[in-house]
């Protein structure tokens, strides 16, 4: 498994815009205000949210990093007085100097080892910063089975040299413990399922090709990604079955805790 894709479009994954940004809302709702907090959004995407968190939170200073230029090219707009943006990989970067909040929004499953990740992402809270954490746990619904079995038959085993993409999500008791043994106080982590209501069934096709099928557009042709896209939806709509419109259950997991001081 490789790290965050560089690769996304940002009009795909803005295509279902309001059912995505729900659940920043409600990580963003578990942060404990606190006047001029200095913020760091990793993985911020666009930007539009790292806009509204930081103005949401009165923060003294916000920091948006992401690894897609077409992603920060769209953040740049946000950019204002104590606002900005910058590129990074969020396997290797660091603050220059520990954050009052590092908050994160479906970025981190990007990220392999997550026993070896927390502890790195505690080091950059300071004493009674605050972790927030918001990522999708939906590995075991059929559009994430199909495109790994599909992932797994030729043409595609060969064109991808044996890649299919996995999350590395851990179970949600084993964030809690993580962070208690961190040092978080009254870690808070729990399991939503967002009930997203789709045109039809091959909709949600074009959910999953602005995040999951992103790695697999990287690594195929086009001609094969489009044969692997055209399988895909025929494999979705008879595993599903056909309906108008299609009610797409999304698991998330959500943690908060704020380290001792």
């Amino acid at each position: 498994m490789t790290g965050p894709s560089t690769a996304w479009d940002p009009a795909q994954y803005t295509r279902f815009e309001d059912e995505r940004s729900q659940p920043f809302y409600d990580l963003a709702a578990l942060v404990d205000r606190r006047p001029m907090m200095r913020v760091v959004d990793l993985g911020c995407g666009t930007g539009a949210l790292t806009a509204w968190l930081h103005r949401e939170l009165e923060a003294a200073e916000t920091l948006g990093i992401d690894a897609s230029e077409s992603m920060l090219e769209q953040a740049s707009a946000h950019a204002v007085g104590g606002l900005r943006f910058e590129a990074g990989d969020i396997r290797t970067w660091t603050p220059e100097a520990p954050v009052d909040l590092l908050f994160s929004n479906a970025a981190l499953q990007w990220v392999d080892d997550h026993e070896a990740l927390w502890p790195r992402l505690a080091t950059m809270a300071a004493p009674g910063g605050q972790l927030a954490i918001q990522m999708p746990m939906n590995d075991d619904h059929p559009s994430h089975v199909e495109a790994r079995a599909l992932a797994r038959e030729e043409p595609f085993k060969t064109a991808l040299d044996g890649f299919e993409r996995r999350f590395p999500t851990l179970a949600p008791e084993r964030y809690a413990s993580l962070l208690h043994g961190l040092g978080f106080e009254r870690p808070h982590v729990r399991v939503q399922v967002y009930g997203h209501v789709l045109p039809e069934t091959r909709s949600v096709v074009e959910w999953v090709k602005g995040s999951l099928l992103t790695p697999y557009r990287e690594r195929l042709d086009a001609e094969t990604y489009a044969l692997f896209l055209e399988r895909y939806t025929q494999r979705l709509v008879e595993v599903l079955g056909e309906h108008t419109p299609f009610f797409y259950p999304f698991k998330r997991v959500l943690m908060w805790g704020r380290l001792a001081r």
